[in-house]
């Protein structure tokens, strides 16, 4: 299965008492790559997770858009016809097969997509200090030096970082 849980349903406090923990199903890490291409895993997860009705509300504003938007117009794709393609598929290996004989992009430019999206942030483009520092606040990782691009907010806001 695609998907995978990345902190436990349950966790034991200090007492023995099992407390809850989320359970949402964080989709890959932007920095995963298939066919060549970074994020592309990631948007896969959005869309089997949107497709099952378990897509976390704070990601269906921007599903389709910012990163899986950038992979689209990179991959000369509309969302429609990914999207069918990912509901009309069971596993990654036939999304990735699809993916190879059917987007004719260049190393060259599959390089420069990943460039664009691992170091998208203040130091891509200073005007994009403000919305960090602000989704950091959100966030509560304030205090995350180590923050430097909007991947490795994705990865520390999901507990991979």
């Amino acid at each position: 299965m695609p998907f995978r849980l990345l902190r436990p349903l349950t966790d034991r406090n200090r007492v023995g008492i099992i407390v809850p923990m989320s359970n949402i199903i964080y989709p890959r890490s932007p920095r995963e790559t298939m066919a060549g291409w970074v994020h592309l895993p990631r948007y896969i997860d959005k869309i089997r997770l949107h497709l099952a009705g378990k897509l976390p509300a704070d990601y269906q504003e921007n599903f389709g858009k910012g990163f899986d938007g950038a992979w689209l117009k990179a991959a000369g794709l509309t969302s429609e016809i990914f999207i069918a393609l990912v509901k009309d598929t069971i596993t990654d290996g036939e999304v990735a097969d699809w993916v190879a004989k059917n987007v004719k992009k260049s190393d060259a430019e599959k390089a420069a997509f990943r460039d664009s999206i691992l170091n998208y942030g203040p130091k891509f483009d200073p005007k994009l200090e403000e919305r960090m520092k602000l989704r950091k606040q959100q966030a509560g990782l304030t205090h995350r030096d180590d923050i430097q691009c909007f991947v490795d907010f994705i990865d520390a806001d999901e507990k991979r970082l």
